[in-house]
């Protein structure tokens, strides 16, 4: 199941892009070369901000924000499970594995964690 946040942004117009505000997520602001672009970072900016968060902060309703005349209030939407899978956090985990493999598999120049990782995934159907 998709792990889906909308929230509402404002953008402002500046001489050259937008800067972006989210306001329901402290230190939430970045910037774009154009519309596209703005919204495209407000997502990723979401995505980084809220990636090790369990509890997220609740959205406000768009028509209840105040925008300045020449401001845009838009949402933007991001499913965070796949955020987390197109920017992947590596972690450092200790496996037991047959010494043998390990011998082999460095005569072979096998990167393990990379072999892990294939291995979860295609296990994992992900």
């Amino acid at each position: 199941m998709a792990n889906l946040l909308v929230y509402p942004v404002i953008l402002h117009p500046e001489e050259k892009g937008y800067f972006v505000e989210v306001p329901d997520i402290d230190g939430g602001y970045t910037q774009g070369e154009d519309l596209k672009d703005a919204i495209e970072m407000a997502a990723d900016m979401i995505g980084l901000m809220l990636e090790d968060v369990t509890d997220y902060p609740k959205a406000s309703k768009l028509e209840d924000m105040d925008v300045k005349d020449g401001d845009i209030k838009t949402i933007v939407s991001i499913d965070m499970d796949e955020y987390h899978r197109n920017n992947p956090k590596t972690v450092r985990k200790n496996v037991s594995v047959p010494e043998y493999l390990v011998k082999l598999g460095k005569e072979k120049n096998i990167n393990f964690s990379a072999v892990l990782t294939e291995a979860l995934k295609v296990k994992l159907g992900v």
